[in-house]
């Protein structure tokens, strides 16, 4: 069946008549009957009373008459609701992040763009493992990556050849629930025995960042609880279950209040940049548009020593 014949169907119940239908549906006479008898063909059912002047309809084609109406009003509906989706999908701009730049630098990151560019769709992909986030871009299932950068990170290798801007810089620095008087409960440097650590794993991207800080002198480490997000590691650390690293704009709020202290010196800090990546498949008007608005950290003149969503 044709959408044109229910067309045909609906203009002939309104006219009576096949020669208005005709210039109404701008088709010869012939052609909008020829078309009526394939619909009725394909029904299986006389739809109009040709022995009358004008035709009437059957008394099956008024039963299908408000059934034709509803076909054709859920098939228009039906296309005008896809070129919509059509259209903002088009507009909309998808990222691929991990989790904590996701609450604590791109909201600010985006509002300041938006400011520049106006109103911007977004929309996150979501993977749970670092090489599926990577994969996300190099597939072109995303527009862009934003995520942490740094060299001991083996994955990185595989975007090495996108093109990239670099936002910023963090610290991801060791801390720990404070004891009564202040100091850490898990210190780095507590000199007694294996200290409880909360993991992020080997599937992460401080999973993988960690491994070398540690690889130069090897810590006594236990581990007592993983989890991939920081914000998971995080939530133990408060709640005193042991050591963790925790990139700094997380828990900002923390270190000022005291609820969270540093538990080692400063050269137990892992320093990585914040990188935005797009991927080569990304070629729509409104991802150029944004991709030129992007400044890069590392040309600002003069550049700033971090730059905090806090």
């Amino acid at each position: 069946m044709e959408v044109k014949w229910l067309e045909d169907f609906l203009s002939l119940s309104a006219t009576s008549s096949f020669s208005r239908s005709a210039e109404e549906r701008h088709v010869t006479q012939s052609a909008l009957s020829r078309r009526i008898r394939q619909l009725e063909t394909w029904i299986g059912v006389p739809l109009f009373d040709r022995t009358s002047y004008p035709v009437r309809l059957t008394l099956e084609g008024q039963d299908f008459l408000p059934r034709a109406r509803k076909i054709l009003d859920l098939v228009h509906q039906t296309r005008i609701d896809l070129r919509h989706r059509h259209d903002a999908a088009a507009e909309t701009l998808s990222f691929a992040t991990l989790n904590t730049l996701s609450l604590t630098f791109f909201p600010t990151w985006i509002r300041r763009l938006e400011s520049q560019l106006g109103p911007l769709r977004t929309r996150f992909e979501t993977r749970p493992t670092f090489a599926g986030i990577i994969a996300t871009l190099l597939d072109g299932h995303c527009d862009f990556l934003l995520t942490y950068a740094h060299e001991s990170v083996p994955l990185m290798s595989d975007i090495a050849y996108c093109e990239h801007r670099c936002l910023g810089e963090e610290r991801v620095i060791p801390v720990s629930a404070p004891d009564a008087r202040g100091r850490p409960l898990h210190a780095i440097d507590s000199g007694g025995g294996p200290i409880q650590y909360l993991s992020y794993g080997t599937g992460s991207f401080f999973g993988h960042g960690l491994v070398k800080l540690f690889a130069g002198r090897p810590l006594p480490l236990a581990v007592v609880y993983e989890n991939a997000m920081s914000a998971g590691l995080k939530a133990m650390a408060l709640a005193g279950r042991g050591l963790a690293w925790i990139p700094e704009s997380l828990i900002a709020e923390e270190l000022r209040s005291g609820t969270l202290v540093r538990a080692g010196n400063p050269t137990w800090t892992l320093d990585v940049e914040i990188r935005l990546y797009r991927a080569s498949t990304a070629s729509r008007p409104c991802v150029d548009r944004f991709w030129s608005a992007v400044p890069d950290w590392r040309e600002a003149v003069p550049p700033p020593r971090r730059i905090s969503a806090v």
